[in-house]
């Protein structure tokens, strides 16, 4: 269940690309995931949460303007990949007291598959949907809203790690 969930937060960063990582530091901030003892602690900071937060709110207004580069570009499709190998390990790290890096790999794998998918998936249905309503801002609206329904979704899943 966790590789899946790990395809699909890939997705999500596919999408859009900062709202993975905000999701995944507000879930290891609020305790739902965690990542304490781990190379990924740093995502349950309250400053990964804010950082996180302002570049995905930046980059849902980016994303409208018409100067912004395809997803599809180098750096655009580069930042994707990363942030979907970056979630996917997240998602995938309490298992690895279980499984060892194994599980963490798999993550990262699951998070970069995921996140070519939401890429060019994502940039086919947005254009679909772009010419079925005539322009582009309600496409990218409903784009926007999957994503965060989708990154909350994944990150409620998360069973609630016990503490001792």
């Amino acid at each position: 269940m966790v590789y899946v969930l790990a395809l699909l937060i890939g997705v999500v960063a596919g999408l859009r690309a900062m709202t993975a990582p905000a999701a995944i530091a507000w879930a290891a901030y609020l305790g739902w995931l965690d990542l304490s003892g781990s190379w990924l602690a740093f995502m349950g900071s309250v400053w990964a949460v804010g950082v996180f937060t302002i570049l995905a709110v930046v980059e849902l207004v980016t994303d409208q303007l018409p100067s912004t580069p395809s997803r599809k570009v180098p750096q655009q499709f580069g930042a994707r990949l990363v942030m979907g190998a970056l979630t996917g390990a997240a998602l995938s790290m309490p298992g690895f007291a279980a499984m060892g890096m194994s599980s963490v790999v798999i993550g990262v794998i699951a998070g970069i598959i995921g996140a070519v998918v939401g890429t060019y998936g994502g940039a086919a249905a947005r254009s679909r949907l772009a010419a079925s309503f005539g322009k582009d801002p309600p496409a990218a609206f409903i784009e926007d809203a999957v994503a965060i329904i989708g990154a909350y979704l994944i990150v409620a899943t998360l069973p609630v790690p016990v503490t001792p």
